[in-house]
Order: C-alpha cells, then sequence, then structure tokens
C-alpha cells in the first residue's frame, strides 16, 4: 500500500526518511539469502526431514525480510524524491516479490502434508520458481539504479550476447561536440527541462540530459520521434498554451522561446541527427569552421587504467569519434549529484586527453577550477546546476581551446564572469537562471 499512500513526487522529503533508506542496500540482501537457501533447503529436505524443517522457519523469516526491506527502500525512494523508470520497476519488482514469497508461505504447508491434489500439489514448487525469476529481476534492476543498466552483462561474451540476446544491443550514441544538437538543442533542453528530468528527478521516468535518455523517452513510450515533429510528444508539450495543465515547462518556469520552439521542430522533422551540423532552411549562430580540431597525443597505452578510474568513479569516458586524436569525453551523469572536487581531481593524470567534461548538477565547486585547468584540450565545460560562485573562473582562461561553457542554475555573478572576455576561442557561454544572466548577451560576444 505504500505506493499508493505516499506517492512518489520527484520531491525531497523528510531526513530521517533518507537517513532509514540508506540501510536498504545493506538490509535488502537479506530477504535474498534467505529466499535463494529455501529450494536448497526443500531439496535436501527429501533425504533429511529436519531440512524441510528448517525450509518452513527460513521461508517465515524471508516473508518479514521482504517487507523490511521494500518499506526500507520505499523510505529511501520517497525521502530523496527519487523518480525514473529504473527506480519504479525496481520498486514494483521488489513489491511483487513480496507478494510471492507470502505466497509461497500461505501454500507451504498444504503441500509439504501432502493434503493438496490436483493442481494445487504443485502451486508451490511453481510459486517459488516464480518467486527465483522475480528475484533476479528486481536485483538486476537495482543492480542498474546502482552502477549503470550495461553493468551484469557489460562483459558478457560476444558470442554469449548474440545467443541470448543479453547484453546492450548497441553502443551509446555520442553526440558530435558540433553537432546541432550538442550546440543548440542540448542547452535549450538542459537550461529548460533537465531540472525535473535529469539525473536528480526523472518526471515520469524521462531524462532530457543526453541524446540516448532523450531518445528512450519515459514511462509513457518515447517523447522524440524522428521525422515525425507532429507526433512528438515533447514538441506538443513545449507549444500548448502555458495555461494548459500539461503545458511545459511546468511549475512557473520560463516558456521556450519562440525561435528554441522552430530550432527543435526543424531538427525532429530533419531526423533528429546526434551527428547534422546544419539544419536545411535554418540559419544558425556561430557556424563552425572547417579549421582542424586540436589533436591530443596517444594515449592507447592508459586506455585500460582510464576506463578502471572511470569504473570505480561511477563515470563513463568515451571516444569523441573514431579517431582517439579528437580526445575523450568525461561524463558523469550517471554519478551525479555524488560526484565531487575531489573525484574530478583523480583525473588529472588524464587531463591532456579530454577534451570535454560534463559536470551538470554534480556537487562540484570553485575549489575544481584549479583542477579544470590542467585539462589542456578542454574544448567544451558543463557546470550547469552546480554550487559554483564563479570564484576562480578566471583559471579557465589558461584552456587556450575553450569554446564552450554552461553555467545556467549557478550563482555565478556578472563580476565573476568579466576574466572571460580574454577567452577569445569562447563562442558559447551559458548563463541562464544565474545573477549574471542580463549580461549574458553582451558581456562575451566573438568578433569576426
Amino acid at each position: 500500500m505504500l505506493p499508493f499512500s505516499f506517492r512518489l513526487d520527484g520531491k525531497v522529503h523528510a531526513d530521517w526518511q533518507q537517513f532509514l533508506g540508506r540501510f536498504h542496500p545493506l538490509i535488502v540482501h537479506v530477504p535474498i539469502g534467505l529466499i535463494l537457501l529455501v529450494p536448497v533447503l526443500e531439496i535436501a529436505g527429501r533425504f533429511r526431514s529436519a531440512l524441510r524443517e528448517a525450509a518452513s522457519f527460513v521461508l517465515s523469516l524471508s516473508v518479514l525480510s521482504c517487507f523490511v526491506a521494500v518499506t526500507f527502500g520505499y523510505f529511501l525512494a520517497y525521502g530523496s524524491g527519487t523518480t525514473g523508470q529504473s527506480m519504479t520497476q525496481h520498486m514494483w519488482g521488489g513489491i511483487a516479490l513480496s507478494i510471492g514469497v507470502l505466497i509461497c508461505w500461505f501454500i507451504r504447508s498444504g503441500w509439504a502434508s501432502g493434503t493438496s491434489t490436483g493442481v494445487i500439489a504443485n502451486a508451490y514448487p511453481v510459486s517459488l520458481v516464480c518467486v527465483l525469476l522475480l528475484l533476479s529481476w528486481a536485483a538486476h534492476m537495482g543492480g542498474s539504479l546502482t552502477h549503470g543498466d550495461n553493468y551484469l552483462f557489460e562483459y558478457l561474451p560476444t558470442g554469449l550476447k548474440h545467443l541470448t540476446g543479453l547484453g546492450p544491443q548497441q553502443p551509446k550514441i555520442v553526440p558530435a561536440a558540433d553537432s546541432v544538437y550538442a550546440r543548440h538543442i542540448y542547452p535549450v533542453l538542459d537550461s529548460h527541462c533537465a531540472t525535473c528530468h535529469g539525473a536528480k528527478k526523472a518526471k515520469g521516468g524521462l531524462r532530457v540530459d543526453s541524446y540516448d535518455s532523450l531518445l528512450r523517452g519515459g514511462r509513457g513510450g518515447p517523447v522524440i520521434f524522428p521525422n515525425k515533429p507532429d507526433l512528438s510528444v515533447l514538441l506538443q508539450r513545449v507549444t500548448l498554451p502555458s495555461s494548459h495543465p500539461k503545458f511545459m515547462p511546468a511549475d512557473g518556469k520560463p516558456a521556450l522561446k519562440p525561435q528554441d520552439i522552430t530550432l527543435i521542430r526543424a531538427w525532429i522533422t530533419q531526423g533528429a541527427s546526434p551527428t547534422a551540423k546544419t539544419l536545411i532552411g535554418i540559419s544558425l549562430p556561430d557556424v563552425i569552421t572547417n579549421t582542424p580540431l586540436p589533436q591530443v597525443a596517444d594515449y592507447s597505452h592508459m586506455v585500460q587504467n582510464m576506463q578502471q578510474l572511470a569504473k570505480s568513479q561511477g563515470v563513463t569516458l568515451t571516444q569523441v569519434s573514431t579517431n582517439p586524436g579528437d580526445g575523450l569525453v568525461l561524463n558523469t551523469v550517471d554519478a551525479a549529484p555524488a560526484f565531487n572536487d575531489a573525484q574530478l581531481e583523480k583525473f588529472t593524470p588524464f587531463a591532456p586527453y579530454i577534451v570535454e567534461v560534463e559536470l551538470g548538477r554534480t556537487s562540484i565547486t570553485d575549489a575544481s577550477f584549479a583542477t579544470l585547468a590542467k585539462f589542456s584540450h578542454l574544448r567544451a565545460l558543463h557546470l550547469e546546476g552546480t554550487a559554483i560562485s564563479g570564484s576562480g573562473l578566471a583559471k579557465l582562461t589558461q584552456l587556450p581551446d575553450l569554446n564552450y561553457l554552461n553555467l545556467s542554475g549557478t550563482n555565478v555573478t556578472a563580476a565573476a564572469i568579466v576574466p572571460l572576455q580574454s577567452l577569445k576561442t569562447l563562442r558559447h557561454l551559458y548563463l541562464f537562471n544565474t545573477p549574471a544572466q542580463p549580461l549574458a548577451s553582451s558581456s562575451l560576444r566573438r568578433k569576426s
């Protein structure tokens, strides 16, 4: 009854709920162990009757521990305001598992005594098998929440992936840094939509903080249909009258500008590509020239160490393109908001090879500017939704290739961004919802 009594609304609630909820990852291992022990005892009980009696006791403990684990898990989700498709599936998986174990407990006595006949006689073994399957699925969804969707099957041999259909069928799509999506679509969605549809909060199971998440959609299905703007729910919602209950952005947030809507419509109409650099019939500002991008040095001998560090910190390091010289992207979307200054500093040995750093909505502070200044080939930096104030922002002037900087939703002031005027390569500066916003259109304008 918890999901119906206390509906998940994406809002942060009482601290005591979060405190108790954080014991869920520890408590949840108790019912897992007990449930797995039940079939072992049932099979062994065929040879020693005392073990069959032990199975009954262990099953009783399983019922109790399931309800305790589900309760503490709900404290965690409700208290922290966590939502999203994976969390919802994990929650209902745990609830279904608890009900399944309870059913096993109810029907076991008739099965053990031999008084059940016909179909009822086999109900307990069948239910127990179903419980084991539910346990596997619920545990997988819980692991996906902690380690990502690909954690369990990431290293499954290729042959088994094709044979079983398990594991990722396609790699994550990394949009080109100079694409229409990266330069124009993502910043609009990030400024207006990611607060409610990002890593920390995902209303309706929808996240717009990456290309893959946007195309995947939410619990109601896809919100983007390439080449079909009239079917794309995202476009429908942002073009509704502001008084409409389904108008987006909700909660009084600023509506998208007409030119932004026009751009999104054109992008969807022309295929919603993650790589297209132009749109037919649309004049885009700051057209990227054909000047070759600065290349990073060979890092092939460090790849294993890089990936081990990224995995240990819950982030990803991906290539910009098939050409290693184009560098790497450090993406913290799966680790936010826990990712902090100390974790970023651990990537300093690999800083010369990283050309884009996505730190939006992490726990990064102004102390990290000294670290970021060591990313000598950095071209794009996302700091939106962080606690930075701009102190130390001048250190970024040491980055000769920086052309994109997103500071939306921070406490950066107009005075703090003045040093950036000397950074002639900076073409895109986003200051939406900051104290410096009034100066966004005039303080940094690249001269042709």
